[in-house]
């Protein structure tokens, strides 16, 4: 696992000090990424340099190091990941080169040779991995960068004046003395939006994020870039709803477990030491229970947990370690822990990033960082195995709201707003004890709301995007604004019969590689840690989207074909319950301990200055939570956190860089 950094000019005439000088100081930046090495390549001839931080993985000994050279010296790389299936990738290319020396045991080298006996496109879809890299050939001379099929490791680039740069996080592409760019409001309202920015955007004009699953080539005598995807999930989930599986109940549960002990045991191959983070829920006690069964001795595993009602799993995973048998370690955090790590936020993510989770996801990497170098997650079940509410009941919802016109939809969605989400919360709290559990939701009210919403769509399309918008009219709070086409609003989109599997297959390409991948790849890196996750390797989707939705969600209750693999390991008793998330009581906290520090950034005064928000609507927002009229908390964290991040920013830069209202976003 590494932070990878460079440059390549179209007319370069530094020497290759000079070159290298610069691309670690790029790299540099990335010392969190890897604390353990660093190097630097460059030919003064082409313009191109590489570098590197390293955080030692595999093959610990200077075998591994990097810029590494191909057997034959044709290929030079930097890389920042892992490829678990090298093992298997080495034995078939020492079938068919018996001659070939293997100078260590990295992952890297295997890439390499790979590279020279298959091609850069033929290599890649045989890896089995996470992996963003940047790849120079030398007989070529050509550069090209790629990321995994899912996102799981960022890769940024940016053409600025004649040189191409790239990077693993936005303060590499700062660190060169050519960067110069400025905020994007285009941007800013996606970001309003989703509460992150999503790919190919960045909060930067000119600034993009190479989406997963794709590559890009190029050369210092031209740099027309052209992304080109070498594996498509829209047409694996096409696939798979064309070519369904047609064994038994038993047959599918029975290779989904195959197929995940083997995702699982291949992620666990490490030089390093090695754990697990528990919740208690379905995925993580899978993964681990999958990690137990493969491993002699007990797996080290980490969660914590809090005295905030509703917000606690630690005891559910306290009692799932038990049963397994696991050296379990968890922490009760309080509030003023984790907001200690408020004022890291902008630092960690280097970019504006709202999701409110990445808090106790930094907290639990931090914990497990004391014992371990690597931990397994249980991330990406949610999205592969329909996890998540919307799933559950917006198919059954969309097909009851179809049958009425829209004006008698809109009518039943007014009368559930007569009640504020104050009065339905003052409701449910009363009637609780005799509701069914799947009803008894944090903030019912706010879901009361919600649903009312979403019940004048026109499609299941229309429904998940307005379920998946934070702000739903961000271009009115974000001045001179305009949001750019993504995925949600220009397709295209598969065609795929039901409303559930449309939404599970839009979270897998907007949600999770925008928020829960960012939101674990920044919380881990920024203490070194390296997170893998069983549930994306690729084998599994695509497994998974050729099993009839009724294996995956049936009556109102999802994931139910990962539940059953989970049972052979872990008593049912134990993992069913409630799902309670991996939050904070955030709106509480906005209106106690945060609320001086979120008056200070929501100054109207301040906000006028920036020029960036009408602080109008903001502030209307922000009176209606304090007074508890409303929980606004997701609305007003998504400016907070823009603001801090900007803060942050200023602060890192020469005075005579940032302007208002158009300000310019730049520096080292």
């Amino acid at each position: 696992m590494c932070g990878i950094a460079g440059f390549l000019e179209s007319s370069s005439r530094s020497s290759s000090e000079v070159l290298k000088e610069i691309s670690l100081r790029m790299a540099r930046t990335l010392r969190h990424r890897g604390p353990d090495d660093e190097g630097a390549w460059a030919d003064p001839e082409a313009g191109i340099a590489l570098s590197m931080r390293r955080l030692a993985i595999l093959d610990l000994s200077p075998a591994g190091h990097q810029p590494m050279h191909s057997p034959s010296g044709r290929y030079i790389i930097v890389y920042n990941g892992e490829i678990y299936n090298c093992e298997d990738l080495r034995r078939s290319i020492k079938s068919e080169d018996p001659n070939l020396r293997f100078r260590g045991h990295s992952d890297t080298e295997v890439m390499l040779a790979a590279f020279e006996q298959w091609g850069v496109l033929g290599s890649v879809q045989r890896f089995n991995g996470m992996f963003a890299f940047a790849l120079w050939d030398r007989q070529q001379r050509t550069l090209t960068l790629a990321r995994d099929r899912f996102g799981e490791k960022p890769l940024y680039y940016s053409i600025a004046g004649g040189t191409l740069l790239f990077g693993s996080e936005l303060k590499v592409l700062r660190a060169h003395p050519d960067f110069c760019s400025e905020i994007d409001r285009g941007s800013l309202a996606l970001y309003l939006r989703h509460n992150c920015v999503p790919a190919p955007y960045s909060i930067y004009g000119g600034v993009l994020k190479l989406p997963p699953a794709t590559l890009l080539t190029l050369s210092a005598a031209d740099f027309h870039v052209t992304p080109q995807p070498y594996w498509s999930f829209s047409e694996i989930a096409e696939a798979g709803v064309a070519d369904p599986f047609r064994g038994t109940e038993h047959e599918a549960i029975e290779q989904l477990d195959c197929l995940l002990h083997d995702a699982v045991k291949i992620r666990m191959y490490s030089d390093v030491p090695l754990g697990a983070f528990l919740s208690g829920g379905i995925d993580s006690s899978t993964v681990v229970s999958l990690m137990q069964s493969e491993s002699v001795i007990p797996v080290k595993t980490f969660s914590i947990g809090s005295e905030a009602s509703g917000y606690n799993e630690a005891s559910e995973a306290s009692q799932v370690a038990t049963h397994l048998h696991t050296e379990h370690t968890e922490l009760y955090v309080t509030a003023e822990q984790a907001m200690d790590v408020v004022p890291l936020l902008p630092t960690i993510y280097d970019e504006p990033f709202a999701d409110s989770s990445q808090i106790p996801t930094f907290l639990v990497s931090q914990l497990a960082r004391q014992q371990v170098t690597v931990s397994l997650s249980g991330d990406g079940g949610d999205e592969i195995f329909g996890g998540y509410n919307r799933h559950t009941w917006c198919g059954p919802l969309w097909r009851k709201l179809k049958l009425f016109p829209a004006s008698l939809r809109q009518l039943g969605a007014a009368g559930l707003t007569t009640l504020s989400p104050q009065a339905w919360n003052s409701l449910f709290r009363t009637l609780g004890p005799t509701m069914p559990g799947k009803w008894r939701q944090r903030l019912p009210g706010d879901k009361v709301h919600k649903l009312a919403a979403v019940m004048g769509s026109s499609d299941a399309h229309a429904m998940y995007y307005q379920l998946a918008s934070h702000w739903s009219a961000p271009e009115e709070v974000v001045r001179r604004s305009r949001e750019p086409f993504t995925v949600l609003t220009n397709g295209p989109l598969p065609h795929l019969p039901t409303a559930t599997e449309q939404m599970m297959y839009l979270d897998s390409v907007t949600y999770l590689p925008d928020d829960i991948l960012v939101k674990v790849d920044r919380a881990t890196m920024a203490v070194s840690l390296e997170g893998r996750i069983p549930m994306l390797d690729h084998r599994v989707a695509e497994f998974a989207w050729r099993l009839p939705l009724s294996m995956r969600v049936r009556q109102e209750q999802g994931k139910w074909i990962l539940r059953q693999v989970l049972y052979r390991y872990v008593p049912r008793e134990l993992v069913e319950r409630p799902k309670s998330g991996f939050g904070i009581p955030l709106d509480s906290w906005l209106r106690g301990p945060l609320r001086d520090w979120a008056e200070t950034l929501l100054a109207e005064d301040r906000l006028l200055r920036e020029g960036f928000f009408d602080p109008v609507p903001i502030h209307r927002l922000w009176r209606e939570h304090l007074s508890g009229k409303r929980s606004w908390q997701y609305h007003i964290w998504d400016v907070l956190m823009f603001q801090a991040w900007l803060d942050e920013h200023r602060r890192a830069l020469p005075s005579d860089t940032y302007s208002s209202p158009a300000a310019s976003v730049g520096g080292a």
